[in-house]
């Protein structure tokens, strides 16, 4: 009897661990928040391209695909787009086209290159789009501050694809504007049950951040911060190396976006 209950606490003490080492392995924490933004759409005014594809996005919505892809790359619906099952009925039948859409590949999870193919939470999204309307689909990777210059230039038809429009240029009506769809904030954060559990704790901590412009914009909105922080690696990988230095333990931050972080929380 002694045997077997020595037996049954180790086994217990196992389990234990493993799923410790496991939460603290993938989990992962916003220790502090550098830059609030919203994502939207982009199309060029008075383009007839708007009504069919949110209208499909509409109906994409009502049938739950939405929620479904949300839920595989965010881990819950957190996108906000309309639902209305019969939205494409109140158009004429579109016909064949291209649909060449605008995308940040630096915006990960929601668009970005995988083995030099798009994917992404959006680029799935905009596959259903044009498989419900029977369009064909067409993708470019674009620098988001040109969105206007892009849209205006007929290079693309729509900006989608983790983008942050710029506020003036859609106050100024440059272009129309759908959306937001999901909130993110740029963030730095690290796994949970390090010894950075705030930002107070940050000071001389190795970081990895992306190297693109958004991401130093960002850093750069607090100095004091910088001057707090260790050593700045800056990772021409992106996001997804970023973490994996993170989970190595080769840095103890990293600068990403709120829905990165929820991804990598979710798989």
């Amino acid at each position: 009897m002694k045997r077997l209950i020595s037996l049954l606490l180790a086994l217990c003490l196992i389990f234990t661990l493993c799923g410790c080492r496991g939460k603290f392995r993938y989990g992962v924490n916003a220790v502090e928040v550098l830059v609030q933004q919203d994502y939207s759409l982009a199309f060029r005014n008075n383009d007839p391209l708007y009504f069919y594809v949110t209208a499909a996005l509409s109906v994409l919505a009502a049938e739950g695909r939405v929620d479904q892809l949300a839920n595989k790359w965010l881990g819950s619906s957190a996108l906000n787009y309309a639902k209305q099952a019969d939205a494409l009925e109140k158009l004429v039948s579109p016909e064949p086209q291209d649909l060449i859409v605008g995308m940040d590949i630096n915006a990960f999870p929601f668009s970005y290159l995988s083995n030099g193919e798009f994917w992404g939470l959006d680029v799935e999204l905009a596959m259903a789009v044009c498989e419900k309307l029977g369009w064909t689909l067409k993708m470019q990777a674009i620098e988001k501050e040109n969105v206007y210059v892009e849209l205006s230039s007929g290079n693309i038809d729509v900006a989608w694809g983790g983008i942050a429009l710029d506020p003036a240029e859609a106050a100024e009506g440059k272009y129309t504007q759908y959306g937001p769809y999901i909130h993110n904030d740029i963030v730095i954060a690290t796994r949970n049950g390090s010894a950075v559990w705030n930002k107070m704790r940050l000071g001389g901590r190795k970081m990895c951040m992306p190297s693109t412009p958004e991401a130093l914009q960002a850093l750069e909105q607090d100095p004091r911060l910088v001057k707090r922080l260790g050593q700045i690696t800056r990772l021409a990988g992106g996001t997804t190396e970023c973490f994996e230095n993170l989970y190595a333990g080769k840095c103890d931050v990293v600068l990403t976006d709120s829905t990165a972080v929820d991804y990598f929380n979710c798989h």
